[in-house]
């Protein structure tokens, strides 16, 4: 098969989407996020690009912390609606039930059902985005997200964002243990 080139916007592969929360002017704000990743193993830290103009980014430059909470697919449209609307505009404190753990200016939302409270490390100032980089101090979840004591991702339900084409889409089943299926690989 022939390569064929296309436009330089292509994603590696669908991204997990999360609420990022912030304290701004002494309110919960949340910003719905896709461009998330784990950046260091030990200290655990993520990184998020965000766009320079968001609102969230004013708390989170302000106090130096922030909330990653992972919503399960029932809550798509109030996640969706909280990354339409801007905190400067809107309040959006009122969209979930915030909670707080260690940190005082990262509200984290009771209704995800796995949460991170995250202390600023890293800002790497990109053209248009700014890529904060946090280190994880706190994750809360509830026991019925559990299966041996880790997060189930078939019980948590998050959604993922693919692009260019802008869906949602659930997780499927799994295909393989990552870091032993390869053991039976036979070159």
């Amino acid at each position: 098969m022939e390569k064929i080139k296309i436009s330089n916007q292509a994603f590696p592969g669908p991204m997990p989407v999360v609420i990022v929360g912030a304290e701004v002017n002494g309110k919960p704000n949340y910003l719905t996020v896709a461009w998330i990743t784990r950046v260091n193993f030990s200290p655990p830290m993520l990184g998020i690009a965000l766009g320079k103009s968001h609102h969230t980014n004013k708390g989170i430059r302000e106090h130096g912390e922030f909330s990653v909470s992972v919503p399960g697919a029932e809550l798509m449209k109030v996640t969706d609606y909280a990354g339409l609307v801007s905190g400067l505009k809107t309040d959006k404190s009122g969209l979930f039930e915030p909670f707080y753990g260690e940190l005082r200016h990262a509200p984290m939302v009771r209704e995800c059902p796995l949460t991170m409270e995250c202390r600023v490390v890293q800002t790497v100032e990109l053209p248009v985005n700014e890529f904060i980089i946090g280190e994880i101090v706190g994750v809360y979840t509830e026991e019925q997200y559990l299966s041996n004591g880790k997060p189930d991702m078939e019980k948590i339900d998050p959604f993922v964002l693919s692009m260019p084409d802008n869906h949602y889409w659930r997780l499927g089943d799994p295909v393989g243990r990552a870091w032993q299926s390869g053991r039976e690989y036979q070159p």
